[in-house]
């Protein structure tokens, strides 16, 4: 095997797991002409196409799925090796992975990175938002940020928030033009702001309290939305009754700029946690980013 090929196996994988040659370029800081190059050196080299590619969308071949398959573990086994020699210097230094929705960002997120930022500056944090249930082995990640309902049970996971209610707010605004509900079937007089899932493409129905039982309830309204950090915008502006965690309207219930309603419809979600599978946790770049989320954890649930 030539040696300058080896250097083109990373540049078909991030393909493989980026699902295309732009996105993966931009991962690498390439031009999509070099990566679409390398992987063509690679497939002349091995006789058999790796992608199929239409002009909408680039797929793996099933010499493509078996290749990646093969070289996957030992490209991250290389880079497992590097980033502990360079740990061994006092250096976390490499690509650490995230995959989060957007929601957990300013909730748990943001403020790890600011302080890895500052003790690792040799550390890269890739961050990608999805709202999906995403396979982060398969995905290429090294963890995955969820609720804690939602993740399998074979990933080592760490709590990074307490629990928190999912609310109703409005603004004061709309609460005075349209009045506030007094039960929950008066929410079908109101506009309510929705959420489209991405996953399936349905209307997602609001989990609410009625009378001690856990209820769905479909709701419409003018918008729908994907990202609830939106949805606090739009209710900020009087647009509707959004449904949010607490957490992200907490400044502005006290500012007075939403307003909380149905207060006893409210359901208590049991927070995000940090997941990963257990092989992960020894690499040094994941050590020390567990270590600054739970010393952070610690703090905010503490306070």
């Amino acid at each position: 095997m030539e040696r300058g090929l080896l250097n083109h196996f990373p540049i078909v994988l991030t393909v493989a797991r980026r699902g295309g040659f732009a996105s993966a370029a931009a991962v690498l800081n390439m031009s999509p002409s070099a990566v679409s190059h390398a992987v063509r050196a690679v497939e002349d080299r091995l006789g058999q196409p790796l992608f199929l590619r239409t002009t909408r969308s680039v797929a793996l071949t099933e010499a493509g799925k078996a290749f990646v398959a093969a070289i996957g573990p030992a490209i991250a086994t290389i880079e497992e090796s590097v980033e502990h020699v360079q740990a061994a210097k006092g250096r976390v230094a490499g690509v650490l992975r995230l995959n989060a929705p957007r929601v957990a960002l300013p909730l748990a997120i943001t403020p790890a990175i600011v302080a890895m930022s500052r003790l690792h500056p040799d550390l890269t944090i890739e961050v990608t938002s999805d709202e999906c249930l995403a396979d982060i082995v398969s995905g290429g990640f090294d963890a995955g940020v969820r609720l804690g309902e939602m993740i399998a049970q074979d990933m080592i996971v760490i709590r990074l928030t307490g629990p928190f209610k999912a609310i109703m707010v409005a603004a004061p605004d709309y609460l005075e033009a349209r009045g506030a509900p007094g039960t929950i079937a008066d929410l079908a007089v109101h506009n309510c702001i929705g959420y489209r899932l991405i996953s399936s493409g349905g209307a997602y129905a609001w989990d609410l309290m009625d009378r001690g039982r856990e209820v769905a309830v479909a709701v419409s309204g003018s918008v729908r939305v994907t990202d609830s950090t939106y949805a606090r915008e739009l209710a900020l502006l009087g647009v509707g009754i959004a449904y949010i965690f607490e957490p992200l309207v907490r400044k502005d219930l006290r500012a007075g700029q939403l307003r909380q309603v149905l207060p006893a419809a409210s359901i208590e979600e049991p927070g995000l946690f940090l997941y990963f599978p257990r092989y992960a946790s020894e690499m040094p770049k994941l050590r020390a980013f567990i270590d600054t989320v739970r010393r952070i954890s610690r703090g905010m649930m503490s306070g």
